[in-house]
């Protein structure tokens, strides 16, 4: 662990307004008994990141966030998003908007890639910040405690993909659809529309490390593109489906296309809806 939660909650205090540190105060989650759950998240390090992600949430992307109302008050669900922008800025916007918009405060639980728990430091500081590696049982775990994912179905193909692809949904995993279906979980399709213009990519150059690329952008730090977060109706495939169609992979796949539709669908109506990148 970089520093104890002590540091992390005096951090919190020292740059965190009120609100911050009134949703640290409300924030439930399943203590092991010693401050973490069993993933190692700690609710100190939530607000620091809360925090610390406050000034990029309110003053540079300036995140408008839609319909909120959609994000699940309790139990197992899944926010599915589109993934775009070379960095995983859009990650950090989605989590602290969930954490803003829902009433009580939920911790999102990113669902990452293999690679990104490895980082030294970085991976522990996500972690406790709610991110978990995407195993399967981790997922099967987070759901039957009742808790949200947060899943980037295009995975780091999403963010890598060229600048003449932005806003087009890429190839679409399936693991969240038959995570959903065998565990009765509603799935909320998320558009998330500005990233694509925060780092534009003009080369990927493959990496023999712990990240699978080296990204070249055209630009060294984001662009203050503004953010607009839309947040779909649940798609509900507990009542489409059976527990049983989870190892139907042609259910799956139907399922996951579905959900899809959804997500492309929120970022047509968010790019039609803009006034420009910068508004």
């Amino acid at each position: 662990m970089p520093f104890p939660p002590y540091i992390a909650r005096a951090i919190t205090r020292f740059l965190g307004k009120p609100d911050v540190l009134d949703r640290v105060d409300r924030l439930h989650f399943a203590d092991s008994g010693h401050g973490f759950d069993t993933f190692g998240l700690s609710p100190d390090f939530v607000g620091m990141g809360d925090a610390v992600v406050s000034p990029l949430y309110e003053k540079y992307f300036r995140v408008r966030s839609h319909g909120a109302e959609n994000i699940p008050r309790t139990g197992p669900g899944i926010v599915a998003s589109n993934h775009s922008g070379t960095l995983p800025f859009d990650g950090m916007m989605l989590w602290a908007d969930v954490l803003r918009n829902s009433d009580p405060p939920r911790i999102p639980r990113p669902i990452a890639d293999y690679f990104v728990p490895s980082l030294p430091i970085i991976g522990t500081l996500f972690a406790r910040c709610g991110m978990v590696g995407g195993s399967r049982g981790n997922a099967r775990a987070l759901l039957e405690a009742g808790e949200l994912l947060m899943i980037f179905p295009e995975g780091t193909p999403g963010i890598s993909k060229p600048f003449s692809e932005r806003y087009k949904v890429q190839e679409w995993r399936m693991g969240h659809c038959e995570l959903a279906i065998r565990h009765r979980a509603p799935v909320i399709p998320v558009g998330i529309v500005g990233p694509e213009e925060q780092m534009p990519q003009i080369a990927a150059i493959p990496f023999p490390g712990p990240i699978p690329y080296l990204p070249i952008p055209a630009t060294l730090v984001p662009l203050p593109v503004r953010y607009h977060i839309y947040y779909g109706d649940p798609v509900r495939l507990d009542t489409e489906y059976d527990p049983s169609d989870a190892d139907d992979p042609d259910a799956v796949r139907e399922a996951a296309l579905k959900v899809k539709a959804r997500v492309q669908a929120l970022l047509d109506k968010g790019l039609e809806e803009r006034e420009g990148i910068f508004r």
